[in-house]
């Protein structure tokens, strides 16, 4: 099984990498110095995570320890608010990715759909509904093409995209970059399997966050889960002498599809890295794959009302 993901640009993302959201400050710089050390080269990071700065100055300084060069990190992020959630246009530039402490990335995320540039990470409106952009995403599209032209970004790619909107965007007339990645929730209650199966059929590859369920989840719902304690899972991983993360780690794995599970514990950024020497049956991924339970956990509901809301009411 390859460690790393092939893109349409013909890089290579690695298959596991270190997610950052939720790490606050002195825990997510300590976080990825750790994760370096121990062995991770792809790191997934945002603005709207506001721990860039302490992460920036992770990666400088095991660059200087000689731990790792630049090049030697793979490096996914969004510029800023109007970055993220698709308002940035040729017209409203935002912060250029270049200014951040990450430096410049090897993946720039578009994310729909969402919120208005401004100061406010969610702004709220009168409704208390988060106030939208007009901005269609395809014209974000053509300011995110510019930055690979102007060689401050390798590589483009969409999050949290349904097949709909990827359609629209691959049958764009002047299109000039295919999207070589898509971001989504993905996880047992999750799969996302004919999304996934898409994705991959068009070229673009698939990374899977929140694939642990999230146990941390700042906005917990009554009918939250713990994915790591379900039956089945734990009856899979004792068979392996894994841990229930380790499996739902491999379960994206053998999908080929990238991951980035978040810890700031030391024992669990490492744990989370063994997944290499042990693999999942048919038989299990069949089973893993035919949970009947299903749970979405970034569900992003106060943005229902936004034009490009992009989670149908069905879960695969």
């Amino acid at each position: 099984m390859a460690t790393y993901v092939e893109l349409n640009t013909k890089a290579k993302m690695p298959i596991l990498g270190l997610g950052t959201w939720q790490s606050r400050l002195e825990k997510a710089k300590d976080a990825v110095k750790f994760a370096i050390d121990v062995g991770y080269r792809l790191l997934d990071c945002a603005y709207m995570y506001q721990n860039e700065s302490e992460i920036g100055d992770a990666i400088q300084e095991k660059i200087k320890e000689g731990a790792v060069t630049r090049e030697d990190l793979f490096i996914i992020t969004s510029p800023d608010p109007s970055g993220i959630w698709c308002c940035w246009s040729k017209s409203n530039p935002g912060l250029l990715p270049h200014q951040s402490s990450v430096l410049v990335c090897q993946l720039l995320l578009q994310h729909l759909c969402l919120r208005v540039a401004g100061e406010e990470l969610f702004p709220i409106g009168e409704n208390g509904m988060m106030i939208p952009s007009d901005t269609d995403f395809l014209e974000t599209w053509e300011a995110m093409e510019d930055l690979v032209d102007a060689g401050l970004v390798k590589a483009i790619g969409i999050a949290n995209f349904n097949t709909n909107q990827i359609e629209q965007l691959l049958s764009k007339p002047d299109l000039k970059y295919k999207p070589a990645n898509n971001q989504i929730e993905s996880h047992p209650y999750l799969p996302q399997e004919e999304l996934i199966k898409y994705c991959q059929s068009k070229g673009i590859s698939v990374t899977a966050y929140c694939p642990l369920g999230s146990p941390q989840w700042p906005w917990p719902k009554p009918e939250d889960f713990s994915l790591l304690d379900d039956p089945q899972i734990k009856e899979i991983a004792a068979k392996h002498k894994k841990t229930s993360a380790q499996v739902v780690i491999r379960f994206q794995v053998q999908r080929n599809v990238s991951v980035i599970p978040k810890s700031v514990t030391p024992h669990h950024i490492e744990e989370n890295l063994k997944v290499f020497d042990f693999e999942l049956t048919e038989k299990e991924m069949k089973t893993i794959l035919s949970f009947k339970k299903r749970h979405r956990i970034s569900s992003i509901t106060l943005c229902k009302n936004h034009k490009d809301y992009p989670f149908p009411e069905e879960l695969d």
